[in-house]
């Protein structure tokens, strides 16, 4: 399995950060947008992240305009909009590109650690990530935050030893 702990990302005010800040934690990574038909999925992040944050798990949101262009926006007033409409309290990094030749190293392995491979297919696709930094598992956008076969996932990592 493929590890995201050597990468480092900046946060949506350019602080550089290392993944392996993380280790010991189950992550969430979705890929996110303002002006997308799956943008009420902030809603439901917001929920898990706060039922399971104590226990470990870590939602990190990237915002993106690579779909659609349904992210133009800065990242101070992407922080202000998911801060206002709902209430997001997990980290919002940098905006990235999950794919195309300027695609971040984070997605350059994301998309090539875990079936199916390949390029994000939309905003809000959703990378489960192990205690350990190695990715687990993969959820189209479709998948809801509180789809069951999302959260049987989060909860089998979190059962797991660091």
């Amino acid at each position: 399995m493929s590890s995201v702990s050597d990468i480092s990302v900046k946060t949506i005010d350019h602080q550089e950060k290392q993944l392996s800040e993380y280790l010991g934690k189950v992550l969430l990574i979705v890929n996110v947008a303002s002006y997308c038909g799956f943008t009420s999925q902030y809603r439901g992040l917001e929920e898990i992240y706060q039922k399971y944050q104590a226990q470990g798990l870590r939602v990190l949101a990237f915002p993106c305009n690579d779909y659609g262009r349904q992210e133009p926006d800065s990242n101070e007033k992407i922080a202000q909009f998911c801060s206002t409409k709902y209430g997001v309290s997990f980290e919002l990094f940098d905006k990235v590109h999950a794919k195309g030749a300027e695609q971040h190293p984070l997605y350059q392995r994301l998309t090539t650690s875990v079936n199916p491979t390949g390029d994000v297919g939309w905003n809000f696709e959703k990378f489960l990530v192990s205690k350990r930094g190695e990715v687990v598992a993969r959820f189209k956008s479709s998948v809801a935050p509180d789809a069951p076969e999302l959260i049987a996932a989060i909860e089998q990592e979190l059962a797991k030893a660091s």
